[in-house]
């Protein structure tokens, strides 16, 4: 796959495993940790690290790890290595979450918070993602990109989707086989 963006927009969890296109690594840096942040900032329950450290990235890059090879072998038919659904947990675990209560002004509120720093709490909500993902019975229908040169993973609105994205994968795949079908005619 040329296009190294990263493909956001399924998921939190799925855009967290897609960010290791066929040959690349799209979180090699704590720049491109920050860039990937800053694009899933919405979907996160805080601001994430303005300026995340290479321990910050160890800790996404380990739970995407993990995640990738739960899905791995949910995908194939296969019981997730026992391995991966602990360093899920233990990401979790780093940054215990807590209830905080307080009062609004008529009534009390809670809002849930983690502990730890940064990094660990921003590895904690995506080893949630990760956790609600893999139990969410839609992980059955989750697919990878039907080109051959593309292991992104999506989960369908549609039963009929193939590619991880009609405007990447998609266009080529039409446009090659377009090109086939003329070339022979040739």
């Amino acid at each position: 796959m040329a296009d190294l963006e990263p493909l956001i927009g399924e998921p939190l969890a799925l855009d967290l495993v897609n960010t290791r296109p066929l040959g690349a690594d799209l979180l090699e840096t704590p720049a491109q940790l920050a860039d990937w942040l800053r694009r899933e900032a919405d979907r996160l329950p805080e601001p994430p690290p303005a300026h995340p450290t290479a321990r910050d990235l160890a800790a996404v890059r380990d739970v995407r790890e993990h995640l990738s090879a739960a899905l791995d072998a949910l995908l194939h038919g296969r019981r997730p290595p026992a391995a991966a659904l602990r360093g899920l947990t233990a990401a979790q675990s780093a940054a215990p979450a807590i209830r905080r209560l307080d009062w609004n002004g008529d009534t009390i509120v809670e809002t849930t918070a983690r502990l730890g720093d940064p990094g660990t709490r921003l590895a904690a909500h995506l080893a949630d993602a990760a956790a609600t993902l893999l139990t969410d019975p839609a992980v059955a229908r989750i697919r990878q990109c039907a080109a051959q040169d593309c292991v992104m993973l999506f989960l369908p609105a549609h039963p009929r989707r193939q590619w991880c994205s009609p405007d990447r994968c998609g266009n080529r795949v039409r446009v090659a086989r377009y090109y086939q079908r003329h070339k022979a005619a040739d």
